[in-house]
């Protein structure tokens, strides 16, 4: 049975006043209700200009909505030319639903925006994926899934790139297998059981005493990718804990891991150097 979830009148108008400048669709019609996309716009932007598209999926562990958790970052890539979204998912503190729901809701999600991209004539070319705690989860479970093992989406190649928050790259601890059907699952969908080549390029933003998604597992994690020749990137923060990123919790490492991401992007030839970047 579906849980209720009340965002206080407080809340409903923050988020109003957040998402204003969004334009959103729904993608997905799930027996649990609707689910949307919001999309921020760079300025002038047209149909087929070849821009960055910077995805973002919230934090958490799939349990309580977050929408606007990445709208400031979504706003900043905005503002460097790049079209953002943040996407929603099914989670259980609204429709009752798992880690699993959610995967789907990311591959329907995915066959959306191939389809709406050949539609309004949006290149993929220049994919990111983002995310925190299981939206870093579901970010990462598109990016090691291994070419021709997976059912193939005609147009679409995966991201180039990952931009990964606070990540859960293990999902075998007993907190976090228990949201799977069952352990199996958890164990077989576990990043740290899945590294692969040629991967996409990422970067992890992780304070050393996160203890909801531990340092430890992201440091083994990205040791096991580099040595398969993937450039992993791992910037941590020795005082930083598990939601230390976040701009309504921190501007000052929001500021940090933003301009740090965004070098990322200019690095891989994703996003255009910024003018300003020496003003800063």
């Amino acid at each position: 049975m579906s849980v209720l979830f009340r965002v206080p009148p407080i809340g409903q108008a923050r988020q109003k006043e957040m998402m204003k400048s969004a334009t959103s669709f729904a993608y997905r019609e799930t027996s649990e209700g609707p689910l949307s996309a919001h999309f921020f716009l760079p300025e002038g932007y047209q149909e087929g200009d070849d821009r960055p598209v910077v995805v973002f999926f919230q934090g958490g562990f799939w349990d309580n909505p977050m929408i606007t958790q990445f709208v400031p970052q979504c706003l900043h890539f905005a503002s460097r030319g790049a079209v953002a979204a943040v996407v929603e998912t099914r989670l259980q503190s609204v429709h009752g639903t798992g880690p699993s729901e959610a995967i789907e809701d990311v591959e329907a999600f995915v066959r959306w925006l191939v389809e709406k991209a050949s539609e309004v004539k949006m290149m993929l070319n220049k994919l990111v994926f983002g995310g925190a705690a299981g939206g870093a989860f579901l970010a990462l479970d598109q990016a090691l899934r291994v070419p021709g093992k997976s059912p193939e989406i005609v147009g679409y190649e995966g991201p180039k790139a990952l931009i990964l928050f606070s990540a859960l790259v293990n999902t075998t601890s007993a907190e976090v297998a228990k949201r799977f059907p069952d352990a199996s699952e958890a164990k077989k969908l576990s990043p740290l059981r899945r590294p692969r080549k040629h991967a996409p390029a990422m970067i992890f933003f992780h304070g050393r005493q996160d203890r909801q998604t531990p340092f430890a597992d992201v440091v083994k994690f990205s040791k096991k990718m580099r040595w398969r020749k993937n450039r992993v990137d791992l910037v941590d923060y020795e005082k930083a804990d598990h939601s230390f990123f976040n701009f309504n919790v921190s501007e000052f490492y929001y500021d940090l891991t933003i301009k740090a991401a965004d070098h990322f992007l200019v690095d891989l030839g994703l996003l255009s150097p910024d003018p300003f970047d020496d003003l800063a």
